[in-house]
């Protein structure tokens, strides 16, 4: 265990359930794991009792083991009691590919923000300015010009309609604030922005309980990047002023991550996490003392070999940085006449 990670608490130790299983978390609360076919290899998912039935939040990407693994919790913790709900963090392929299959199999509503339920039916269609290719150019403006990493990110053209065939064709809007009746309990919306763009995690005062999708998780840093469909976007502000929309929730409160075992040490993780972007703005900085693209900085920030899947994210988290220190003019932006853009530090005085 890293030194940060050992500074929280884990309740449930190493327990960690079997795909197709449920694992109790607190009364009419289980935790599913599914999963994915990325270096992270898991999501984890949230069954509530609601009414005579249950309500999903999240729903694992559209592949047959992840259809399995419901198959199993259909027949074994749902004991054949339907869904009555699917309710959704973020429009991300891990959170929505099955949300239509899992839908019209219980005609259950759609629960998510209009902001994700937009950009997922947009990305679904694959449509022009958000499917794979869109990113080519955007990439390659900040500095990916190996042919063969351009080759790769061009094959990805239908890679996020590969794992979300779907989105159901209507919803029910969550926002920030909303409160919701699941079951017993009632429910607050947090919003959320930057890893996502409109990002809703849901908070149980009466249980203590914090299902924070992917804006804060354990171990890693949620990626927050620029997307070409926003080319000019400061995700990473719009990230870290989010985290303030915890800052009401006890310090005991259960957190519920996407990815990772549940924990507790919300504030104390949202501090890592405000550290550890600072940490990277210096970094950042003190590259930028000459010109540097986003390409340039992913070396810095990343110490590991990428491949063209975790390289766009990198990428992305790179320009998120760089976008941060433009937007409050400690660097400044400059086109080559080779097309690039870079980045460098303002002249002071």
């Amino acid at each position: 265990m890293n030194p940060l990670e050992a500074q929280l608490s884990y309740p449930f130790g190493e327990r960690l359930p079997a795909a197709g299983t449920a694992e109790p978390i607190v009364a009419g609360l289980s935790w599913l794991r599914m999963p994915l076919p990325f270096a992270l290899d898991h999501i984890n998912l949230w069954l509530l009792a609601d009414q005579d039935g249950y309500a999903a939040v999240d729903c694992g990407v559209a592949t047959d083991a992840t259809r399995a693994a419901w198959e199993q919790v259909f027949a074994g913790a749902m004991a054949g009691r339907p869904l009555r709900r699917v309710l959704a963090t973020h429009c991300h392929p891990d959170h929505i590919g099955l949300s239509d299959w899992l839908c019209r199999r219980f005609d259950a509503p759609f629960w998510i923000t209009t902001g994700e339920y937009g950009f997922g039916r947009m990305m679904a269609a694959g449509l022009p300015g958000v499917d794979g290719t869109a990113a080519l150019p955007h990439f390659q403006r900040h500095g990916l010009v190996d042919p063969a990493l351009l080759a790769q990110m061009a094959s990805r053209k239908h890679y996020y309609p590969s794992l979300v065939p779907a989105v159901p064709l209507a919803y029910t809007r969550l926002q920030h604030d909303q409160q919701l009746t699941i079951g017993a309990h009632e429910w607050r919306v947090i919003g959320g922005a930057g890893h996502s763009p409109e990002h809703a995690s849901l908070y149980c005062a009466a249980l203590k309980v914090l299902i924070s999708g992917d804006m804060v998780l354990p171990r890693i840093s949620t990626n927050v990047s620029v997307f070409a469909v926003e080319p000019e976007g400061n995700p990473l502000q719009l990230y870290l002023d989010a985290l303030g929309n915890f800052a009401d929730l006890p310090d005991d409160t259960l957190v519920l991550p996407s990815h990772g075992r549940p924990f507790r040490g919300l504030h104390t993780r949202i501090a890592q996490l405000r550290a550890h972007h600072a940490a990277r703005l210096d970094e950042v900085v003190a590259a930028c003392a000459t010109p540097h693209s986003a390409m340039d900085i992913v070396p810095l920030m990343f110490h590991r070999p990428l491949d063209a899947h975790q390289l766009s994210f990198a990428l992305g988290e790179a320009l998120a940085h760089l976008h941060k220190l433009w937007a409050q003019g400690i660097v400044l932006r400059q086109r080559g006449d080779d097309g690039i853009i870079r980045f460098v530090v303002a002249a002071q005085g």
